[in-house]
């Protein structure tokens, strides 16, 4: 196939691209802006030109063929490759300028990132940050963001992490509560306890708990469970029970002894602990907006 034809068919292999990673028409159409038979055109259009069948099509979604996977990973290195060549454009550390697209889990983003955006943005007038805050995981290279928090152990493979931090779940109380029902001395206490849970599955009122060797698993209950760090904190400050929060949660109210941290020895299993982590695709150029970005944060958070 000659040079002309070639970038002619382009934008249709992105389009393939976007297509596989969105999962049908309809969602790519969503994304790239157009219709989902415009979609669908620029696919038959491909198909016809490598003369192979690219897509497997239901009435409800896309699945790739066997002999579009080769195809697709080519493609996938094809638009890596165009992205790295953006990023070179504006690999410029003494000016950063452009857009910065960063995912954050909400409660870390409201309560840790957001009191450190503003000065950042007042410090880089030409850089436009847009925050993508959600608890589901983000991939840089298909959401198309520059890089992601995650708040874990394991980081995702493949991504180049920077650790920011540290953050513990905590099981606090107010001092009222504890004075009125007393103060549970071991995990199984908390059966006798009203505990405040998420509720977002059937098993988040089971709480496990390790200690040397020892591990505990509880079921407890409550009258008030809520899926939102805030509003938990607020039942327990307003003496409601006994909760697990994050420790950037807990820390400003422990530390004006509005809250009392429970079964501080133990400590408390759940998924959202651990490192910190800012993660980013390996890149040659990584973009100059992104680099301050990061030189920022580890200056304010560590």
């Amino acid at each position: 196939m000659d040079t002309n034809k070639l970038i002619s068919l382009m934008p249709d292999l992105a389009v393939f691209v976007t297509v596989v990673d969105c999962g049908s028409f309809t969602a790519a159409g969503k994304k790239l802006g157009v219709t989902p038979s415009a979609v669908s055109r620029q696919i038959s259009r491909l198909e016809s030109a490598l003369s192979i069948k690219l897509l497997e099509r239901t009435t409800r979604q896309v699945g790739i063929s066997e002999s579009g996977k080769a195809t697709y990973d080519y493609c996938r290195v094809m638009l890596d490759s165009a992205r790295e060549a953006v990023h070179a454009s504006s690999y410029d550390e003494s000016d950063p300028a452009g857009y910065l697209r960063i995912a954050v889990p909400k409660a870390f983003g409201k309560q840790v990132l957001e009191p450190l955006i503003f000065p950042f943005l007042a410090q880089y007038p030409n850089i436009r940050l847009k925050l993508k805050i959600t608890d589901y995981y983000v991939d840089p290279i298909k959401d198309e963001v520059d890089a992601i928090f995650r708040i874990t152990d394991s980081p995702t493979e493949g991504l180049v992490s920077r650790s920011l931090g540290q953050v513990e779940l905590q099981l606090c109380a107010s001092p009222e509560y504890l004075h009125q029902f007393g103060t549970p001395e071991h995990p199984k206490d908390l059966v006798r306890h009203n505990c405040l849970y998420l509720g977002e599955k059937t098993d988040d009122n089971q709480w496990g708990f390790v200690y040397g060797d020892q591990k505990v698993r509880v079921t407890v209950d409550g009258q008030y469970a809520v899926n939102h760090t805030e509003m938990r904190l607020n039942g327990i400050l307003q003496g409601l029970g006994i909760g697990m929060l994050p420790s950037f949660t807990a820390e400003p109210a422990l530390r004006d002894g509005k809250i009392v941290q429970v079964l501080a020895d133990w400590k408390v299993m759940g998924n959202y602990q651990g490192k910190i982590n800012i993660q980013y695709p390996r890149s040659r150029y990584m973009p100059a907006q992104l680099r301050c970005f990061i030189d920022y944060l580890v200056n304010e958070m560590t």
